[in-house]
């Protein structure tokens, strides 16, 4: 066996032993609750991330195109979140595990993996079922299966980051299909959901999260609820999750969310989704000064809230919402070449724009970044909103420094500049709009 061999076997060894000790974890001790990624303290500093060129829906998948099409949209935009300081992106199964691998040999950004738990329907028997019945022993065993069938795919993924099941599915449990809505205010009504459809919903993902922890015990097992609806129902039947996610639109605070999460289940807290979008709704136009007001107050409070800052310790990070303008997200397949200002559900927390009796949230106008025209090769080019300048800056920040305390968060934060951010943001808007 000559030297140049043996010296491939054993850089082959130590890749392979690398990889076997890699591992995301969640640890617990007398200054609260962290993430731990190769046994270093990690802040998920995050995007929800998709790729849809302007007149597609969700009938597309990037993943479905060439690997050289792949490839260059991957380059182009995990450049711009890598420049940012993004350090995770959370992306829906259907992405393939190299491109998971891809993306984080690359660019450094670790991926959050989405099964949708039956939030957009079923094929039961080959029959679509847009409301998913979590009671139903056909349901209970087709998700199970395909969230193991996830786990044990994607289980030695370089760049796997965590499993989350659902997406805000106690919504889900009021409407059926993707598009938001407001749900019931009638309480009676929503006790009586949640403890029939709801109750069954959450046990059902407690037991899927067991069953992936058969698989792999290298990653932690999240789910998404939308905010912290039937919380005592999730404490109940959710006791082997290991980190509550959030989808939370309250306006610039969290309010308790991070007490009530600490007290009542004792878990960290992730937001899968949370931000503003960047359309005023009462002066029908543009607003990027105000969706960057929101997103720098709330990734204060996300810092703030970290283990061993003495407030509530369990902060793990989040993922904002959303990177790019989804020009299909009101109704769906109507209009996809038109940037709908039509505005679907309401949030009060969202003052700039607010009007009792009238919806504010526009969900074609999330995007940190503008979308620009799909070529004739089907890619698009973003453009960057002021948002994206100021979270630039917000992720320059390491928490993990020993100097860090809430005082200095709050200092750092005092001095970030949004004038700058939207100076920066005009030239691009300027960009788009002249060519």
């Amino acid at each position: 066996m000559n030297l140049f061999f043996l010296r491939v076997l054993l850089f082959s060894f130590i890749l392979n032993t690398f990889s076997q000790k890699e591992s995301v974890s969640i640890l617990t001790n007398d200054q609260g609750i962290r993430l731990i990624v190769n046994g270093k303290d990690f802040i998920i500093n995050g995007m929800n991330w998709d790729y849809f060129p302007i007149g597609t829906n969700y009938d597309y998948s990037l993943w479905n195109q060439t690997d050289s099409f792949i490839k260059l949209a991957l380059d182009s935009e995990m450049s711009l979140l890598k420049d940012m300081g993004v350090n995770s992106i959370r992306v829906y199964i259907g992405i393939q595990p190299k491109w998971i691998t891809y993306i984080y040999e690359n660019f450094g950004i670790y991926t959050m993996l989405n099964h949708s738990f039956g939030r957009y329907g079923l094929s039961i028997n080959g029959v679509w079922t847009p409301a998913t019945d979590y009671a139903n022993e056909h349901v209970q065993k087709i998700l199970i299966e395909e969230a193991t069938k996830m786990a044990s795919t994607y289980k030695n993924t370089p760049g796997l980051l965590l499993f989350l099941l659902g997406n805000e599915n106690n919504y889900g449990l009021f409407w059926s299909g993707a598009e938001t809505e407001d749900f019931p205010d009638d309480a009676d009504q929503l006790s009586l959901i949640g403890d029939t459809s709801g109750r069954a919903m959450y046990a059902l993902m407690n037991k899927t999260a067991l069953r992936i922890k058969k698989i792999t015990s290298s990653y932690p097992v999240a789910i998404c609820n939308g905010d912290l609806m039937y919380l005592d129902i999730i404490a109940e039947e959710c006791k082997d999750i290991d980190v509550l996610g959030v989808n939370m639109y309250r306006g610039k605070s969290f309010g308790d969310a991070f007490e009530r999460v600490q007290k009542e289940l004792n878990l960290p807290i992730m937001f899968t989704e949370f931000g503003s979008d960047a359309y005023h709704g009462l002066e029908k136009k543009e607003d990027q000064k105000s969706q960057a007001i929101f997103l720098l107050e709330n990734w204060k409070e996300i810092y703030e809230n970290t283990a061993g800052l003495g407030r509530a310790n369990n902060s793990i990070g989040g993922f904002t919402f959303q990177f790019s303008d989804g020009w299909w997200k009101y109704k769906q397949t109507k209009n996809l070449s038109i940037h709908d200002t039509n505005a679907s559900w309401v949030s009060g927390g969202h003052e700039f724009d607010f009007k009792k009796g009238s919806n504010n949230m526009n969900e074609e106008w999330f995007g940190i970044c503008a979308k620009g025209p799909t070529n004739d090769k089907g890619s698009y080019t973003l453009y960057p909103r002021a948002a994206y300048y100021i979270l630039q800056q917000v992720h320059q920040l390491n928490l993990f420094q020993t100097s860090v305390t809430a005082d200095s968060i709050s200092e750092y934060f005092s001095e970030i500049q949004l004038s700058n951010a939207i100076l920066k943001a005009k030239k691009n808007k300027d960009f788009l709009i002249n060519n």
